[in-house]
């Protein structure tokens, strides 16, 4: 099985006939996603061709997801644009946005997130914004993640970093994953460690949990909390930031550190109170997640 995305979804790209849009929609054809249109009012009624096929672009989202029955919408809407993508996706009723879109001001994370609790009764669910999206290895991929770098497998992977995500899937490709999902590293994203840790939990085809955190916020505190109530499967983890200096940000707009707020340490000594083995680089977090695996 899979968290959130499987072979079955049906993807509409937001943004889809834009630079960055071609060129993943692209990659998730070639991953074998479901692209089964674009989202864009200008060039409603177009074809865009993809190497061996047409994808149709639609005027809205419910237009998009009334024609092909899509379930999931990624976004290459740019910053100044997505808050208005995401509330109409939401509107829409889709289940999943993929909001890979970075540098999108926080109070507009902060409407669109909210809005998306009650629009449709909740039904969409937001990763993102500033995230790699997510993979369900050879079943579909929502995003910009590498999909041949990995293979499918037994390892859940949750992480606020898109590169570190892409690293733990290649030094752990010989175990494979079930499903990867890069959450986004701003201070306010629509889905959290604790959502997909819930979601492996459930997940009769992962074994193990491999958690990716970094410094800022108290995201991981939380996490380590929930892991100790509800979480019985092994987790092994890796939080980024241990020489990052004070009040100065670190790549993601939410990893900043303030006094002993949001530290590596404070996020190590959380996770490992709860069992959690943390290795203090990813490759030894890789030789954890083996360890634990019996890989």
């Amino acid at each position: 099985m899979a968290i959130f995305l499987t072979k079955e979804s049906k993807v509409l790209v937001q943004g889809m006939t834009g630079a960055e849009g071609m060129k993943h929609t692209r990659r998730m054809l070639a991953a074998g996603t479901q692209v089964v249109g674009g989202v864009n009012p200008r060039k409603a009624g177009q074809s865009v061709d993809f190497d061996d096929r047409g994808v149709p672009v639609f005027g809205s989202v419910r237009e998009g997801m009334e024609a092909t029955g899509a379930g999931v919408s990624v976004v290459f809407v740019p910053p100044a644009f997505a808050k208005a993508a995401v509330i109409e996706a939401a509107d829409a009723g889709i289940g999943l946005a993929v909001v890979i879109t970075e540098g999108i001001p926080v109070h507009d994370a902060v409407a669109f997130t909210s809005h998306a609790k009650y629009a449709k009764g909740g039904a969409t669910r937001i990763i993102g914004p500033n995230c790699p999206g997510l993979i369900s290895p050879g079943q579909s991929n929502a995003g910009i993640i590498p999909a041949d770098i990995t293979k499918p497998g037994r390892i859940g992977l949750v992480s606020k970093s898109g590169t570190l995500t892409y690293q733990l899937m290649y030094e752990l490709r010989d175990i494979g994953f079930s499903s990867c999902v890069g959450i986004g590293g701003d201070p306010v994203v629509g889905t959290t460690h604790i959502d997909c840790l819930e979601a492996f939990e459930n997940d009769p085809d992962t074994e193990l949990i491999v958690l990716i955190g970094e410094i800022g916020g108290d995201a991981e505190e939380r996490a380590a909390a929930y892991i100790r109530e509800h979480v019985t499967k092994p987790v092994v983890g890796y939080v980024a930031g241990f020489t990052a200096p004070e009040g100065k940000t670190m790549g993601h707009a939410g990893a900043i550190v303030s006094g002993s707020s949001g530290t590596a340490q404070a996020k190590k000594e959380a996770l490992e109170a709860v069992g959690v083995r943390v290795g203090s680089t990813p490759t030894e977090t890789a030789r954890l997640a083996l360890e634990a695996i019996g890989g």
